[in-house]
């Protein structure tokens, strides 16, 4: 069990969960004016609230998507065998991650007024850990040792 197993792209993904565990707990979204409501707890002028605030199960979901860049470097560290190529998980993991967020802050963000809700720096390091994760386990996926190419039309 090396170190120098792990390359840049998994070291980008473990960073990148980091930042998303860490960016649950920072604020995501912020009140504008003293009609601003996000929770009962985050009402008023200027007002920031917390993912672990604000998205019940969210939040847990999130934080369940920061293990998979950890679980990969495990994996990678000791050598385990898999039936499927390495990182291909964790890049599902990290697209649906990058997708819930930007849905969640500009789709479907909590709050009334909506015009008056603003996404703060939690969101924005979330954002950003979920993409390291992304990219890092798509660098993975994509190295040589990873599925076997098969010929046209081959099933």
């Amino acid at each position: 069990m090396t170190l120098s197993n792990l390359r840049w792209g998994e070291l980008a993904a473990v960073i990148g969960a980091a930042l998303l565990a860490i960016g649950v707990f920072l604020p995501w979204y912020g009140t504008g004016n003293e009609n601003s409501l996000i929770t009962d707890s985050c009402k008023g002028a200027s007002q920031s609230c917390s993912a672990w605030d604000v998205e019940p199960v969210l939040r847990f979901v999130l934080l369940l998507a920061a293990i998979a860049p950890f679980v990969l470097a495990w994996i990678i560290l000791r050598g385990h065998s898999l039936s499927w190529p390495r990182g291909e998980l964790t890049a599902v993991i990290g697209i649906t991650t990058v997708t819930i967020i930007l849905v969640r802050g500009f789709v479907f963000r909590p709050g009334e007024p909506s015009g008056q809700i603003s996404l703060e720096i939690g969101y924005f390091l979330s954002l950003l850990g979920a993409v390291l994760i992304l990219l890092g386990a798509v660098v993975r996926t994509t190295e040589i040792g990873g599925r076997p190419k098969k010929p046209p039309g081959v099933i």
